[in-house]
């Protein structure tokens, strides 16, 4: 606020008092000695009457009688139209009883009546700024500074819309002529904010520096360092910052907001979680606190309480696009498909060009069942961005899953273009070229096992097709479980661990992993291989035959219900127990043989009560022995692993047990056979409303249909 002048000398006792007393802070004594003065029958008029009026309204501001300073300034301003003080102060008054419209009116009244004055343009600036009108704020800045070059408030100012207005460079300009003008802590930690979005982040971490030298006890300093050192990965620097910001500044939602971003990247996340509930007690309506607390719950699974979380900040500001995104994951954790959908769906109403939201809700729509509208989605999210190396392997996958094997088997192989894949990190490892399909004659070839053992047995029919290429030499680097199986397989010249291998890599011609060569030898879904013919030990086959013949007479079926633990959908596709199974105790004749090892192996050593079961998991060495067994089995039942594969590559009739959602590609679609192991593969997919037990029991009338006779051995 403009202060009240003293009086020129032949002012009135009474004035000069008053205005005295006002400037003293002493605002009812000055009120109550310039009020009789306001009394018409004083008579005063012009100037006299106008710094009486400015008396009264500055002490009625001081004793909050806001209304009443409101009305003083614009009487003052009547009895002089040319009042410069009154109208400041009146504009000022205005703009902060949230009367920026009237301010608007009051300030440029003035500009009509002193264009020359800096001060009035710049305080239309700011309140056109707090009425969004940033262009007109932007204006009303640069006539001060037209007038007044050396006006750092309005360099400073300016620089605070151009910031808004994402006009970086011009920003940095302004605020740096302001500080060559008038060096202060506000502009030297705005000017810190604009280099971190131009990405300076070491000039950034110096403007904020400058501003705490100037202002120690500067917390929003302290926590847009924070911020700039936690981009530059000096973690424990930026907790250091944000810990000290807080101390100063316990309420400091902001501040509590990026403690909780640093201990989530330093996965420290109950608490992050506490910092930002801690935000959130401050500021309850802070919607990205709401929208960070919801990506912590999400990452420590506790998926209600993240839904509810982004829903809040959603309340909040509907227009956090990611939190849509967000809680759209969620909703599809949760397996309420349609609900995630429609959440991805706002996501992209309000940002079309979101590829993330259009894989997720591709993903959604493929286990709907909604193949041309998933993808549909696929590709509009590598439209809008071509490098989404996600986007290509789901399409990837879908197409596999669809047969659509020419284009699926392309865009499978971009695995090897994703930093987060383990493809990708062979390719950095082995030193020596991968194999593009290039001619083989002559040539070795390491082949590199990177995917799971299952996949290996699958694939391993291209073994002999690769050596038929004319490779001299082919090497299979591989898990120990899978040495002897391979060993002595057609097109297999050597069997290493991957230690070895990588020693040797060097020392090959190319490598390639087995998953890849169904691209380069262009198969398609009428061209698929046979699958490995697998040489069983006699030894091995013996000493098993000895331990099955402790079972009764009668059919022998080897039972698989748990996958691998680290699997992605193994919560899907493994059954929640063996009991799981108990009805196929009911089909008479048969004895079940565990071929179970690791998880849910314990529930093989000591099955349920009247489940009788000879457990042979826990001493099988390898895949050597699980061959020898299934070959000795009339049938194998499991869940989506690696013995489904041993079991079909023997010739073995197998049925696999698939769960409702995320079914791997490899089962393609709708479909009870699969065409990589005809004849011997029978697929039970679990129906989408269908129980695991109401799946079990189609497996155990099947079982009756296929033992229903002596000697009828099941179909595959």
């Amino acid at each position: 606020m403009t202060t009240v002048p003293t009086s020129a000398p032949h002012t009135a006792d009474w004035h000069q008092s008053a205005a005295s007393l006002c400037l003293a802070g002493h605002y009812a004594q000055a009120l109550s000695m310039v009020k009789p003065m306001l009394d018409p029958h004083r008579a005063l008029t012009g100037s006299a009457l106008a710094d009486a009026l400015n008396i009264a309204a500055v002490s009625s501001l001081g004793l909050s009688q806001l209304a009443d300073a409101q009305a003083y300034w614009r009487q003052a301003i009547e009895a002089k139209p040319d009042f410069v003080d009154a109208y400041n102060n009146l504009g000022m008054l205005l703009k902060g009883l949230g009367s920026l419209t009237e301010a608007v009116v009051v300030y440029r009244q003035l500009l009509d009546i002193r264009p020359d004055l800096a001060e009035a343009s710049n305080n239309l600036g700011a309140v056109l700024y707090d009425l969004g009108r940033l262009h007109d704020a932007e204006a009303a800045y640069r006539h001060a500074l037209a007038i007044r070059a050396d006006y750092p408030q309005a360099h400073y100012n300016l620089g605070i819309v151009l910031y808004d207005l994402r006009r970086w460079h011009e920003a940095e300009s302004a605020y740096r002529q302001a500080l060559v003008l008038s060096p202060d802590a506000g502009a030297y930690n705005n000017l810190g904010n604009v280099l971190k979005e131009l990405a300076r982040l070491p000039e950034a971490e110096a403007a904020y520096r400058q501003a705490l030298i100037l202002r120690p006890q500067y917390a929003e300093a302290l926590s847009n360092l924070a911020n700039v050192l936690k981009e530059m990965g000096r973690l424990p620097e930026a907790e250091l910052a944000c810990r000290m910001a807080l101390t100063i500044r316990s309420d400091y939602a902001e501040a509590h907001l990026n403690l909780g971003a640093l201990m989530g990247a330093l996965n420290r996340l109950p608490e992050a979680e506490a910092s930002y509930r801690q935000a959130l007690a401050v500021r309850p309506d802070y919607a990205e606190a709401h929208y960070n607390l919801g990506i912590v719950l999400q990452t420590l699974d506790r998926l209600p309480e993240a839904e509810a979380a982004y829903r809040q900040a959603l309340l909040i500001r509907p227009d956090i696009v990611e939190a849509h995104n967000n809680l759209g994951n969620v909703l599809w954790a949760l397996r309420r498909s349609p609900d995630a959908v429609a959440a991805y769906r706002r996501a992209l109403a309000l940002r079309p060009d979101l590829a993330e939201a259009h894989h997720n809700l591709g993903n959604v729509l493929k286990e709907l069942g909604n193949l041309t509208d998933a993808e549909a989605a696929f590709r509009r999210a590598l439209a809008i961005r071509a490098d989404y190396h996600d986007a290509k392997v789901s399409l990837a996958t879908l197409l596999l899953s669809m047969g659509e094997f020419e284009e699926g088997w392309q865009l499978y192989d971009s695995r090897y273009d994703q930093p987060g894949f383990i493809h990708h990190q062979t390719q950095s490892l082995l030193q020596c070229p991968r194999w593009r399909g290039e001619a083989l004659a002559g040539k070795s070839l390491l082949v590199w096992q990177e995917d799971g053992l299952g996949d290996m047995v699958q694939f391993g029919r291209y073994f002999a097709l690769l050596k038929a290429q004319g490779a001299v030499h082919i090497a299979f680097a591989c898990a120990p479980a899978l040495h002897r199986l391979f060993a002595a397989l057609e097109g297999v010249d050597a069997v290493l661990d991957h230690e070895t291998a990588l020693s040797r890599a060097s020392g090959y011609d190319y490598w390639t992993s087995p998953m890849s060569v169904p691209l380069h030898l262009r198969t398609t879904t009428d061209t698929i291989p046979d699958p490995i013919r697998l040489t069983l030990d006699a030894l091995l086959v013996e000493h098993w035959r000895t331990r099955l013949a402790t079972l009764p007479p009668g059919r022998k079926i080897g039972l698989v219900w748990k996958g691998n633990p680290k699997h992605h959908n193994d919560a899907n596709r493994s059954l929640p127990s063996l009991a799981t199974l108990a009805p196929l105790w009911s089909v008479p004749g048969v004895s079940f043989v565990s071929l179970q090892k690791g998880q849910g192996e314990e529930e093989g050593q000591s099955p349920p009560a009247g489940l009788p079961l000879l457990h042979l998991g826990t001493d099988l060495t390898d895949f050597a022995d699980t061959a020898a067994i299934i070959g000795e089995l009339d049938l194998v039942i499991c869940v989506d692993t690696s013995a489904a594969h041993i079991a079909a590559s023997l010739g073995k009739p197998c049925w696999v047990l698939l769960p409702r959602e995320d079914i791997d590609w490899r089962w393609m679609r709708e479909r009870e056979d699969s065409p990589w192991y005809p004849q011997t593969l029978r697929l039970f997919r679990q129906a989408a409303d269908e129980s695991w037990s109401t799946a079990v029991e189609r497996v155990r009338l099947a079982c009756l249909a296929a033992f229903s006779s002596p000697g009828h051995l099941p179909p595959g």
